[in-house]
């Protein structure tokens, strides 16, 4: 979505915000969650009549993964970050052990692939959703049939950051909203056309839910009012979802660590080296070889042709 699609005729200008008024409240009565449990009915009841359309719901990923029985013994926990990955990224050794920060299934640059221990069951781990975005689009579905309100649901989970301390939630699931704003080619404040600015409007909507949410509080659920302008209305099913923020592979400046990318430049240098090494030797032995050969050959053509002098 770019920058026009959220003008009004109010707006004073070009970069006027896509509201002037944003609340964000938690809600209250989710219980605890299990295996089986409808999220629509269970967020559905909890907000009651407050629910509108236009609202967007917050939803932390772990609730969703207890509705869908994405749990694992703890014992099984190294199993279980085996199963999720794809692609180690980077490796650390430290006191505490080792970290290990890798690209899983879903294409997701995490820690441990996301397999996480807090906020389950004593003796559990809780892996991530199979698929965050139809799970939002399956509460987006279920509050439209129950409530018949058009909204958007984002799925939550913390990650970590590059060069930056600290966790922040970030979007991995999505459904009826915009997930990214395209402002490129809109003047800022001096008039100047932006050349890179795409604005990740969903993941500034999980940042700004886990304010309300917490980490401990038991309020796995926010409602976000004064954004209808980002949600999709019948587009629960056509938008990309959350899988529009992964960066392509093509564009990943910084894909391995320093350990990782030291390691696959040591193995392509010897690979290098002793490739090189060999076919130089090869040649080495093949010119050695024709002239130790050549000589050989000529020694017996004087051997033969002295015999044949003697013999007359």
């Amino acid at each position: 979505m770019t920058l026009d699609h959220l003008m009004t005729e109010s707006d004073a200008g070009p970069l006027a915000a896509p509201t002037s008024r944003l609340v964000i409240t938690p809600v209250q009565g989710i219980g605890e969650v299990r295996s089986g449990d409808s999220l629509a009915e269970l967020i559905g009841r909890a907000c009651g009549k407050d629910l509108r359309s236009g609202d967007i719901l917050a939803v932390t990923s772990k609730i969703v993964s207890k509705a869908e029985g994405r749990t694992m013994p703890a014992s099984a926990r190294e199993e279980a970050v085996e199963q999720e990955t794809v692609r180690v990224v980077a490796t650390r050794t430290h006191a505490g052990g080792t970290t290990r920060i890798v690209e899983n299934r879903l294409g997701i640059v995490a820690a441990a692939a996301g397999v996480d221990a807090s906020n389950t069951a004593d003796g559990t781990v809780l892996l991530l959703p199979e698929d965050p975005d139809a799970s939002a689009r399956a509460i987006c579905r279920g509050l439209k049939r129950d409530y018949g309100v058009d909204i958007g649901v984002v799925i939550t989970d913390t990650l970590g950051r590059p060069w930056r301390e600290g966790q922040t939630d970030a979007a991995i699931g999505a459904a009826g909203l915009t997930v990214l704003l395209d402002l490129r080619g809109t003047p800022d404040a001096s008039g100047r056309p932006m050349s890179a600015t795409v604005a990740a409007v969903a993941d500034e909507i999980a940042a700004a839910a886990d304010l309300v949410k917490g980490k401990a509080a038991g309020l796995p659920v926010a409602l976000v009012r004064g954004l209808d302008t980002l949600v999709t209305v019948g587009g629960m099913d056509k938008d990309p979802g959350a899988r529009a923020l992964l960066r392509p592979a093509a564009e990943d400046m910084f894909r391995q660590g320093s350990t990782e990318a030291f390691e696959d430049g040591r193995r392509s240098g010897t690979k290098t080296g002793y490739n090189a090494g060999y076919d130089d030797g090869h040649a080495a032995g093949y010119e050695d070889g024709y002239a130790a050969g050549y000589a050989a050959a000529a020694a017996e053509a004087r051997r033969r042709a002295r015999s044949m002098g003697g013999s007359r």
